[in-house]
């Protein structure tokens, strides 16, 4: 069965080394330096305190971590396993260096650079990704699912369904434990595997319901059962988000995070979370659109990642994270924080301070550090939380995420930053938080803009960080200096993050898609002088290329 597939790479090989020629691609020299802007870093976690059977435990979530990244790959892309089998078979010293970004992209489309392509062959990366059937339009797509009705379309809007093409010629959703069924049934043995190994009863809990889940297809128990986890061990596995399906966000990306919990930073930071109704009552927003009652559990955990893959290992790395999506279970337990510290060390330590050297002036250069840079991420995830998440539109119960689509991903993003800065201030006037540190926690943010939009504005997280940057620029509360660094002016900062906390609950409270595709068209620009001070900081890293050595010790 598998030498017509090695018969295709080859000719594939063959076909990418003669395009190559007639392309406007990078060559091994570029493709080297565009790998360099990431920085690699050992990630390595001490195990020491760990008993025998919870290491073991680890070490069988570690392999089920890594199934996760040939579905990651093939959610992305049909071709992506066949691109690279080639490239490994080729062994040139330009298909090793093209083999190297690939891996840090996940495909042959460079995420920093819009999608660029960067291999032969690659063409245009799909909106759709591998989730829908190709040669289908979005319009084809979406007139059929808004013709189906109750359990039917619930299925095909859902998380964990792909939509393909029945021999008829007519379209169907197939649920992820079919689609990939063979990679779930070995994921979902390790996990039971796992689940016997450890003495901890909620990590069993977890593990056991989540490799059933695998087998399928229902997560609700799994996404229950991950809420209440409270172990040694932080493992996060399974389809979560959603930003890879640009047609629509609804289709849920293989990732995983297999990590060990940090409890004195865990206890440090639980106060955050006892908060949070009180910031929902707060909001910048009509009353009757704030929650009167949050779901009861808002854990927050610190952890150090021993390995991470799929959709949680690809280009720009994750820092933190706040999950389930699923709006039932946020419902009735709340979200969880997850703070991936050690990827967050690695991150200020190789790219945030030296951005802050460049972008800022020589005076506020001293107000970055890693605790403003720190407890932003958390309160950004914690925010995911508050505010508008299922709504009312024209008299049907709905989603925000159902009602503005693609431009989901950009303003949910752009709503955690920015109201992430509003709800800070609210608890350092609260006294909750040392408001000494007021001027450091917006330094450091404005400094951060700069590191987020060297990522590009192709997806979620640049688009929303633009709208960012140019609304506190348009209200005053950035500014650009004379000489090419910028500044927060403290006078305006506050009203300019309440405005734009305001503006983007607004859209979301009303489901309003015109008005969020117009903002994004209007507002996703790197201007001229922000342009500027990206070309300047061409010699530092963009972001980080971990590499688990942790995990390679556990499992080679």
């Amino acid at each position: 069965m598998k030498q017509p597939r090695f018969v295709g790479v080859l000719a594939l090989v063959t076909t990418l080394a003669l395009s190559a020629r007639s392309q406007d691609l990078p060559d091994e020299g570029a493709l080297e330096k565009m790998a360099a802007r990431f920085a690699p870093v050992d990630i390595r976690v001490d195990l020491g305190q760990l008993p025998e059977g919870e290491r073991k435990c680890l070490a069988k979530m570690v392999e089920a971590a890594r199934i996760l990244d040939t579905l990651f790959l093939r959610q992305v892309s049909p071709q992506n396993e066949t691109w690279l089998l080639g490239l490994i078979r080729d062994g040139s010293a330009l298909s090793r260096a093209r083999l190297r970004y690939f891996l840090i992209n996940k495909g042959p489309w460079s995420r920093i650079e819009h999608n660029a392509p960067f291999l032969p062959g690659a063409g245009k990366k799909p909106e759709s990704a591998n989730y829908y059937p190709a040669g289908a339009t979005r319009a084809e797509v979406e007139k059929w699912m808004d013709g189906l009705a109750g359990a039917e379309q619930e299925a095909a809007k859902g998380f964990f369904t792909t939509i393909r093409r029945g021999p008829d010629g007519t379209l169907r959703a197939v649920p992820y434990s079919l689609e990939y069924q063979g990679e779930l049934e070995r994921a979902a043995a390790l996990l039971s595997e796992a689940a016997a190994l450890t003495s901890q009863p909620t990590l069993k809990r977890f593990l056991e319901t989540r490799a059933r889940a695998f087998l399928t297809n229902d997560y609700y128990e799994s996404d229950m059962a991950w809420m209440e986890l409270d172990a040694s061990l932080e493992p996060t596995i399974g389809p979560y988000e959603v930003y890879e399906d640009e047609w629509f966000n609804f289709k849920a990306a293989f990732e995983a995070f297999i990590a060990l919990r940090d409890d004195a930073f865990t206890a440090r930071l639980a106060k955050f979370g006892a908060e949070l109704q009180y910031l929902e009552d707060r909001l910048p927003i009509e009353p009757k659109w704030r929650n009167p009652k949050l779901g009861a559990l808002a854990p927050i955990r610190v952890v150090d990642v021993v390995i991470a893959a799929g959709d949680g290992n690809r280009g720009v790395q994750t820092a933190a994270y706040n999950l389930p999506n699923d709006e039932r279970v946020v419902a009735a337990k709340g979200s969880k924080r997850v703070m991936l510290k050690n990827h967050q060390e690695a991150k200020f330590e190789k790219a945030l301070v030296p951005i802050s050297k460049i972008a800022l002036a020589s005076a506020d250069q001293g107000l970055v550090n890693f605790d403003a840079f720190f407890t932003h991420i958390l309160m950004h995830e914690l925010v995911h939380g508050i505010g508008p998440q299922t709504i009312t539109v024209g008299g049907k119960a709905t989603t925000v995420r159902q009602m503005l689509k693609e431009a989901n991903g950009p303003l949910e993003e752009a709503k955690a930053d920015i109201a992430g800065l509003w709800a800070l201030q609210q608890l350092m006037d609260k006294g909750v938080l040392d408001k000494r540190q007021e001027k450091a926690m917006y330094t450091t943010f404005l400094a951060s803009t700069f590191r987020t939009l060297r990522f590009g504005t192709s997806e979620a997280h640049g688009k929303g960080m633009a709208l960012q940057l140019n609304y506190l620029l348009d209200q005053g509360g950035f500014r650009a200096n004379p000489d090419g660094t910028f500044a927060v002016d403290y006078a305006k900062v506050r009203q300019g993050v309440e405005g734009l906390t305001r503006e983007i609950m607004t859209i979301q409270a009303t489901g309003d898609y015109t008005r969020a595709k117009a903002t994004l068209e209007r507002m996703v620009v790197v201007r001229a002088e922000v342009q500027r001070v990206i070309d300047r900081l061409a010699d530092v890293a963009v972001d980080i290329a971990p590499r688990y050595v942790t995990a390679d010790e556990l499992v080679p």
